[in-house]
């Protein structure tokens, strides 16, 4: 398909996820409502403006930022460690952003700030020092990565965060807390509000400019290290400033929206399909997928048990763990023919 034709398609696929992410759920509005309460020509009081406005709408505008930057980040991540099976959640980086949201909600840390710069600024230190253990653990002698290394160095640091953050929760011993803290292990969107959307909003758009402008080192790590730093690439400098980069994206979404994953791991292999592997095109259309792969999720999430709001998190590892099992054993017959 042509580029600009599975970027109109996707776009297309954004809105009507988001008619219908604004429609559907506990309570069901007509989409004709849905479009006059957007565009303004809903009766005054409409009895639906409230939900959708105040309810809905920032969810869904939540839920497409956070899909977004974990597509794009996840995207890149792949690349980085040229590794089809990296993500932020499997790598670790969203569990430490969890486990430092979590410190700064029971220690009460900067409270009055909490929401909007406390939690933000913690999980991404969280992140970034998590992403940097992982990839320290799984690092070779020769500086290369394998599959295994860097699952089990990024299995073995989620543990240990997880870990972290129960034995936070135990310490506090306020039962206040333990829904908060469910909150960030599972991840979901119900928190969005629009005084709490314009920080991830900015990161994601400033994160996404970025790795589009550095499209071109990324597709040099693509032919390998020694190619990259043949062409005049210094690998471990740019490695390590996209790494801080990506980390501070994850960190912002994951202050928002706790820790949902697989979108990372899932979402680029999509992409790749419709557009191929040269960044500057593959982003953007990570990014839209990303975005139309989430609102459906958490409209999902919504209205399968409702009045029951199941966590986005939950049914994304659904459908996630599968994938992965199915990229694991892609990669071993891979292994075995290339043997």
């Amino acid at each position: 398909m042509a580029y600009g034709t599975v970027i109109a398609a996707l776009l297309l696929a954004l809105a009507a996820a988001g008619i219908a992410a604004l429609a559907w759920g506990s309570v069901k509005i007509p989409p004709a409502d849905v479009f006059r309460i957007l565009t303004g020509q809903a009766e005054d009081p409409s009895p639906y403006r409230t939900i959708v406005l105040d309810v809905r709408l920032p969810r869904v505008l939540l839920g497409a930022a956070v899909g977004a930057g974990l597509a794009v980040v996840g995207t890149t991540l792949q690349a980085l460690v040229r590794n089809p099976l990296a993500d932020p959640f499997l790598l670790g980086i969203s569990s430490g952003a969890s486990a430092a949201a979590v410190s700064v909600i029971v220690l009460g840390v900067g409270a009055g700030l909490a929401t909007t710069v406390t939690i933000p600024a913690a999980s991404f230190v969280g992140a970034f020092l998590a992403l940097l253990l992982v990839y320290t653990l799984a690092r070779e002698p020769g500086g290369g990565f394998t599959t295994s290394r860097l699952l089990l160095a990024g299995v073995a640091v989620s543990y240990v965060l997880a870990a972290l953050t129960s034995l936070i929760l135990v310490v506090s011993a306020r039962a206040d807390h333990l829904k908060e803290v469910l909150y960030w292990t599972l991840g979901g969107l119900g928190s969005a509000r629009w005084d709490t959307l314009a920080l991830p909003l900015i990161v994601l758009a400033i994160g996404t400019g970025v790795l589009l402008a550095l499209a071109r080192p990324l597709d040099l790590l693509l032919v390998g290290e020694e190619g990259a730093t043949v062409l005049g690439l210094n690998t471990a400098r740019f490695r390590a400033g996209v790494f801080a980069l990506a980390s501070l994206v994850t960190g912002v979404l994951v202050a928002q929206s706790g820790a949902i994953g697989f979108v990372g791991l899932m979402v680029p292999h999509a992409a790749r399909m419709l557009v191929g592997a040269a960044h500057r095109t593959l982003l953007p259309v990570a990014a839209l997928t990303g975005a139309v792969f989430l609102v459906l999720a958490d409209l999902a999430a919504r209205t399968v048990a409702a009045p029951q709001d199941i966590p986005v998190g939950v049914l994304t590892a659904l459908t996630g763990g599968p994938f992965f099992l199915w990229l694991l054993r892609r990669d071993r017959s891979r292994q075995e023919e290339a043997a």
